[in-house]
């Protein structure tokens, strides 16, 4: 764990043991990254409540601290992906932009744990595969976090707020 990306504020999944998790690991509360968790939380809930820019935000702003070739790094820029290649859908009717961002997420996400800091990334990987063919798909899609599908709330709003 590097000292700039701890945030002992964070607290542990809701449910589940993670990657990223362990519950006898101080710093950060059991997260290796606390910022990294942080990131995640406010992203998917923004994400879900269909703020696909604002969760883009918190994805990208996180994946900062991270050097290429790393985990973290190729999974936040995979997420930074996929809530780019839904803007782009939702907002502008852009299946073709869609598509070239989703199969580059596709590639990023490729090696990243099934359950990476309690994204269930099984799942999106195969919505984002499925969306390929049938952007219908997207329609009503949440992504999964500790085994929940929440929803943004004034504080991530303010979070993404603060970004910028």
């Amino acid at each position: 764990m590097n000292e700039h990306t701890r945030d002992d504020s964070v607290g542990p999944p809701t449910s589940g043991t993670p990657t990223g998790w362990d519950a006898g690991r101080g710093p950060s509360n059991g997260w290796e990254h606390g910022t990294l968790r942080r990131a995640v939380i406010h992203g998917v809930r923004l994400y879900n409540a269909g703020e696909f820019h604002e969760a883009h935000d918190c994805f990208e702003s996180e994946w900062y601290n991270y050097g290429n070739g790393t985990t973290e790094s190729a999974f936040l820029h995979g997420m930074v992906q996929a809530a780019a290649g839904a803007y782009k859908q939702f907002d502008f009717e852009d299946s073709d932009g869609m598509r070239s961002l989703f199969e580059t997420a596709l590639q990023y996400l490729h090696d990243v744990p099934r359950d990476y800091y309690g994204v269930n990334l099984l799942d999106v990987r195969t919505t984002l595969t499925n969306a390929l063919n049938d952007p219908t798909v997207l329609h009503g899609w949440e992504i999964e976090l500790d085994g929940e599908h929440p929803v943004a709330r004034g504080v991530d709003r303010e979070y993404a707020e603060a970004l910028e």
